[in-house]
């Protein structure tokens, strides 16, 4: 379907740019563009010549669509429905959004999530239906869309019941997070702009996973993670074990950001973005290769998502350095070091000091602790010892006078249970 693009700003030049792949991303194909440099028109986002202009575009060109690059509110929505060819749809950019979503959602969580914020949009246009529809300004199709009395109260409790069904996901993943945890697994979680090159990251951190005894365990493990040049190809999450020496690392490539995003956008992707939140560790991932500006604002846009909630340190990975000289690189350092103190810079796709990356996961997980377990000789004492094995990093095991020692490093929360573990076996009888 052809689409025409419009974009107003206060000041300036406009970028489309963003709208323009977004808009692809969709499917669309741009037949026009249309921009403008003035104060929002309350009545029209933009003023009344350029939305007649926008118009005959459209007729013109026989586009079935609008796309604003701006919020556009319910009754500027309907009055550039009125202003275009009937069947015309007009949205913008967080509508446009959504049907990126509804199209790559795989996952019945990824599905609800899109239908929330779909129902979160919705209802401010649906008071503005029931208020357009007391005047007797019923909007068509081409605005607004068809006035139904009893939609606003349908969309609510459409909100209630799927906020509840997400909640319960939510619980469920987050068990899923505490056996990973006591299964002596680190858990790290990367996040970024749409297309910083996450998913290709991850293909060259992760270690082949074969599932087998832990498929129930690891139920969302997935052997690939797309990765391509197009807006929010990762959706939903995917989780795959890190290659590393001396931990077990779980590694969760997460939707991207975007900026711009309004709360209620947000809000509703909340439980995938609590792989990020509930972390060990966060890498921030950015593409170095754009203009320093332009990551700037997007390392904003990351910031203010996860600080709000965040609890795991975050390591800023600097990517795609292939595609910078050594100077440009230590100038955007450099001018990025406020935002991003001490990041680490790669290139997932060329392989380039995923090495260091690693090291640096490892230095910045939380600390390991050392133990020595003195096990007496049981029948049930090979179980733990195959249990640690299982667990933790093991330095040495000796057998003598019917005892077994056990030098370890692990987790806390493993070193607790072996403990624990240990004690059991003190108080059974010897074989």
């Amino acid at each position: 379907m052809k689409a025409i693009i419009a974009k107003r700003v206060d000041s300036g030049t406009p970028d489309t740019e963003e709208i323009r792949d977004l808009a692809r991303a969709a499917g669309y194909e741009i037949a026009a563009e249309f921009t403008q440099s003035r104060k929002e028109d309350p009545a029209l986002q933009v003023g009344e010549g350029k939305a007649d202009e926008i118009g005959r575009a459209v007729a013109e060109t026989g586009a079935g669509i609008v796309i604003f690059d701006n919020a556009l509110g319910p009754y500027q929505t309907y009055n550039l429905g009125q202003r275009v060819p009937e069947d015309t749809r007009v949205i913008d950019r967080f509508r446009l959004i959504l049907e990126i979503f509804g199209q790559r959602a795989q996952t019945r969580k990824a599905q609800l999530q899109v239908e929330l914020a779909e129902l979160r949009y919705e209802l401010p246009r649906a008071e503005a239906k029931t208020s357009l529809a007391k005047r007797d300004e019923r909007p068509g199709f081409m605005g607004l869309g068809e006035y139904d009395e009893s939609r606003e109260q349908d969309i609510k409790d459409q909100i209630s019941r799927i906020k509840d069904e997400l909640d319960s996901i939510a619980q469920t993943e987050a068990d899923r997070r505490d056996r990973r945890r006591e299964s002596g697994f680190d858990l790290v979680a990367m996040a970024g702009y749409t297309n910083a090159g996450k998913s290709t990251l991850m293909q060259s951190l992760a270690a082949d996973l074969e599932l087998g005894e832990n498929e129930e365990l690891h139920p969302d493990l997935d052997t690939t993670a797309e990765a391509q040049d197009r807006l929010f190809t990762t959706l939903g999450t995917t989780t795959r074990k890190m290659d590393m020496d001396r931990r077990d690392v779980l590694l969760t490539d997460t939707v991207g950001f975007i900026s711009d995003l309004p709360h209620w956008l947000v809000e509703s992707f909340k439980s995938t973005l609590d792989a990020v939140y509930y972390a060990d560790l966060v890498l921030l991932v950015v593409d170095v290769s754009e203009p320093i500006e332009e990551i700037r604002e997007k390392l904003v846009t990351c910031h203010d998502t996860l600080y709000e909630r965040n609890e795991a340190p975050i390591v800023t990975v600097l990517n795609k350095i292939d595609a910078v000289s050594e100077d440009e690189l230590a100038e955007k350092t450099e001018a990025l070091s406020a935002l991003a103190p001490d990041p680490i810079a790669v290139s997932g796709k060329e392989q380039i000091n995923l090495v260091g990356l690693r090291e640096r996961v490892d230095a910045e997980l939380p600390d390991w602790e050392r133990e020595k377990l003195v096990l007496p000789m049981t029948d049930d004492t090979m179980s733990v010892v195959s249990w640690v094995h299982d667990h933790a990093r093991v330095n040495d095991v000796t057998y003598a006078n019917d005892e077994v020692v056990v030098d370890f490093e692990a987790r806390p929360a493993i070193v607790e249970q072996s403990r624990a573990k240990a004690g059991d076996l003190t108080s059974a009888p010897s074989a």
